[in-house]
């Protein structure tokens, strides 16, 4: 397998402006996680009190990144990604956001076990984590046609931005797929392909297998703050109250819990 590290996976966040939520995250790791990992965090510009953190901490390794010019969040945020997997020498790529935290052992055990030793499986991941009642979950599996034939043809779908990928929200890649494959997570926003999707649609189209899980398998190993970076950079991200409201709620009912207290007031976790 080239000179990649068997048996272990590169975790990359990329922090921006998020010190509560990128602390918390990377505690979570490091209470959660038994098998054999390193953190790759990648800053993106941030110039705040997250990275002064970020550069006290000697267990991750930190790559700042500086923007020259006026991109997008989801474009900004391909690039870090990028970054962090052209510094990655595992076996396994694992992409994770600032406001996503494991809160269960042998999370990343269970996500790489998905692969099932079968080197074709190049991706295991989920969708949206946003848990919706059961109804409207079948309901829109019924009516989702594209998916459909995606699944059972594996043929490309013409609708471009609107096909179903595995979210970088917490998304686990082999990386000798993504090398040999010359496979990138930079975006193409021109054809509305945000950050994960193109890297996931070329995976597909491809041949190569997938693992979809759905949010209620992935959301026992992973809790999901949508938004959140948007929504503690008012000045720099426009959401809609509703948005901000729900995640605002969301985040202090998550944080307020005894398990993520135990976590969050444990600094041993930072060294």
């Amino acid at each position: 397998m080239s000179n990649l590290v068997k048996g272990k996976a590169t975790i990359c966040i990329v922090n921006y402006k998020t010190l509560d939520f990128t602390r918390l995250a990377l505690r979570c790791i490091r209470r959660f996680t038994g098998y054999p990992y390193e953190v790759v965090v990648v800053d993106n510009d941030s110039e705040d009190e997250s990275l002064e953190h970020l550069k006290s901490l000697k267990w991750i390794r930190l790559l700042q990144r500086q923007t020259t010019e006026d991109v997008s969040g989801s474009r900004s945020h391909s690039a870090a990604l990028q970054l962090g997997y052209e510094n990655c020498n595992t076996e396994f790529f694992l992409s994770m956001h600032s406001d996503a935290f494991v809160h269960r052992e042998k999370w990343l055990t269970d996500l790489v076990g998905y692969f099932g030793g079968d080197e074709k499986t190049a991706c295991v991941g989920s969708g949206k984590l946003e848990l919706t009642p059961r109804w409207r979950i079948l309901l829109k599996k019924a009516t989702d046609l594209r998916t459909f034939k995606r699944k059972l043809l594996r043929a490309p779908d013409p609708f471009g931005k609107f096909r179903y990928y595995n979210r970088t929200i917490c998304c686990v890649y082999r990386t000798e797929v993504l090398r040999s494959e010359g496979l990138s997570f930079l975006t193409d926003e021109e054809k509305g392909l945000g950050s994960g999707k193109q890297v996931y649609f070329d995976i597909v189209d491809r041949g190569y297998k997938t693992v979809e899980l759905p949010a209620s398998v992935m959301s026992r190993y992973v809790i999901h703050l949508a938004h959140a970076t948007q929504v503690v950079n008012p000045d720099e991200f426009a959401l809609r109250k509703r948005t901000v409201k729900k995640c605002n709620k969301y985040a202090e009912k998550m944080m307020s819990s005894p398990a993520m207290q135990s976590i969050i007031t444990d600094d041993s976790l930072d060294k």
